[in-house]
């Protein structure tokens, strides 16, 4: 019973998979998150771990787009991790002799106003994955290159720390998902997440999707959207709610919202992250 997530070893989503797993079951790094979906699809691994959004970028576009477009997988749980950033360096530089800045995507758009004070005169890269840029820089032969990561990359790759927490919010938290090919059972504390494209482009419309919701006594803990890939204009709309779709309420609200759709996806039904726990990794300082 193996685990995928974004690896190499070191980013954020191996912390969220020892959460999910303990250790209790072997983790698999894949360098994608494609990578880690098809590993469950082809019977490689059984489940996999991927980050869905984060407290200050929002959503993960390369999951959700593989959610709505590409994948039948179901999530079965939802797993908060909080995130600190380090900026890492091969070997002590000072900031003004940086030239280079590389993370994952996410990373730097969450360090956005460190790296506008600090080292606006340096090009930002794109890697893969945060512990991924860490391992590069350290392992590279660029003196004047550095990489945003977790505490936990620096420690298995090396290399210095030059500044420590230089995210935007001293809260930053990463919500990721477990998937596999069946959601979870009801426990009486789930949450629902569901894709839904409306059947026409006129005011309210969206009003009308998730009116139903509010008319059921269910609270929305979500709302954003995606492109649907295909005319310019149109959207998927992604939603989560309160309830398992087991349950009659949830089921009446689905067929209901299915009314004013030309696309309904449910993406899952599980249980709800406690807010207790949540609240406990805000007010507490976060782990590396």
């Amino acid at each position: 019973m193996s685990i995928a997530f974004l690896g190499p070893r070191g980013t954020y989503s191996e912390s969220a998979a020892l959460v999910h797993a303990g250790d209790r079951r072997e983790l698999v790094p894949f360098p994608s998150i494609a990578a880690c979906v098809e590993a469950v699809e082809s019977g490689a691994v059984a489940e996999a771990v991927l980050p869905l959004e984060n407290s200050i970028e929002g959503g993960v576009s390369a999951t959700l787009d593989l959610l709505i477009h590409e994948t039948d997988l179901k999530i079965f749980r939802e797993i908060v991790v909080p995130i600190r950033h380090m900026l890492v360096a091969r070997e002590h530089i000072p900031l003004e002799s940086v030239r280079t800045v590389i993370s994952h995507p996410q990373a730097l758009g969450q360090c956005r106003r460190f790296l506008d004070r600090h080292l606006s005169h340096a090009r930002q890269v794109a890697s893969l994955s945060t512990a991924g840029a860490v391992q590069q820089v350290v392992e590279g032969d660029e003196p004047t290159a550095v990489a945003i990561g977790p505490r936990p990359a620096q420690e298995l790759y090396g290399g210095v720390v030059l500044s420590e927490d230089i995210q935007d919010n001293a809260i930053n938290l990463t919500r990721f998902v477990a998937v596999r090919f069946e959601d979870a059972e009801p426990t009486g504390d789930d949450k629902t997440s569901i894709g839904i494209t409306a059947d026409a482009d006129e005011p309210g419309v969206l009003e009308r999707i998730i009116r139903p919701i509010a008319e059921a006594g269910l609270n929305l803990t979500r709302l954003e959207s995606r492109p649907t890939k295909g005319w310019l204009g149109t959207y998927v709309f992604l939603i989560d709610f309160e309830g398992h779709r087991a349950e009659q309420r949830v089921q009446d609200v689905l067929a209901e919202i299915e009314r004013f759709s030309t696309m309904l996806k449910v993406f899952g039904s599980y249980p709800r992250f406690p807010i207790e726990e949540l609240k406990e990794m805000v007010q507490a300082p976060a782990q590396a």
